[in-house]
């Protein structure tokens, strides 16, 4: 049975408003544990290193929340708070405590991180289905929990029913969401995967993607792209996953040009930093 209380609506919903004062305390690094319900499963270094820089700068602005455990704390939510504090070399963190049983640990930190964007989509998608198998929420009223609309939980869940390898490189961001929304108009898991192949290895654009894929689903053939070099394309698809966006490399071994690209100003800056070997 649902619970009536919403837990949505950001991070204050989930701490009691001025009773949390009172059960706000500096906890030693080494007194926290992490959650063994953490919903995220990656750590992106250059996400965790801007928070490093700006922990050192300014310190933990936002509390942590955990609960007391024998012999410390266990990490209800800020995981990441708490990994970027340990790098930039503080002895001890704020922490809000809660009196949590292990279920609710588990619907707070995955609220917690969806509210926050902390999760790539794949995580994100799966936090919604535990949330729906655990604690029998309907879309509607997981919508009202964590404050999305319905059709954007609709949306991610549809994600989990991809080929294993597609939801990695989603995962990983090779592919975005609007190239799996695309890539989902193919029933087959096999032509998914065909269609998958061509938009990484040919980079193609999200449209690209909906143009291929309703090429293929009126059974028309995959277009055969202009063949490429075996050794640039090899080059090609190692820059596209360690860069995690789309690259193309048109040319010979001898002259051609590389075409990265980024989709804002905080992926541009990421990009360069990669470049640059930061």
């Amino acid at each position: 049975m649902v619970k009536k209380n919403v837990l949505g609506r950001g991070m204050g919903a989930l701490l009691p408003a001025v009773e949390s004062d009172k059960r706000l305390i500096f906890c030693g690094i080494e007194e926290l544990t992490p959650n063994r319900h953490q919903p995220r499963k990656v750590f992106e270094s250059d996400k965790l290193r801007d928070l490093v820089a700006s922990i050192r700068e300014k310190g933990v602005i936002q509390p942590l929340l955990a609960r007391r455990i024998s012999g410390g704390y266990e990490l209800i939510a800020g995981e990441r708070r708490w990994r970027a504090a340990q790098i930039a070399g503080l002895k001890e963190v704020p922490v809000v405590l809660r009196d949590v049983r292990d279920t609710e640990m588990l619907e707070l930190a995955l609220i917690e991180n969806i509210q926050r964007a902390d999760l790539n989509p794949i995580e994100e998608a799966e936090g919604y289905q535990k949330l729906i198998d655990q604690f029998d929420y309907t879309q509607e009223e997981l919508s009202i929990r964590v404050g999305k609309e319905r059709s954007t939980i609709s949306n991610h869940l549809r994600l989990l029913k991809l080929p294993e390898a597609v939801k990695k490189d989603i995962s990983d961001g090779v592919v975005s969401t609007g190239h799996a929304k695309a890539i989902l108009g193919l029933e087959s898991p096999q032509r998914q995967m065909e269609a998958h192949a061509a938009v990484v290895k040919k980079g193609l654009s999200v449209r690209e993607t909906e143009s291929l894929v309703r090429r293929m689903a009126k059974g028309k053939p995959l277009k055969k792209a202009q063949k490429i070099n075996a050794d640039i394309e090899k080059v090609q698809e190692a820059l596209i996953r360690s860069l995690g966006t789309k690259v193309r490399i048109s040319g010979s071994n001898k002259k051609g040009k590389i075409l990265i690209e980024y989709y804002s100003s905080d992926e541009l800056d990421r990009l360069i930093d990669i470049l640059k070997g930061g």
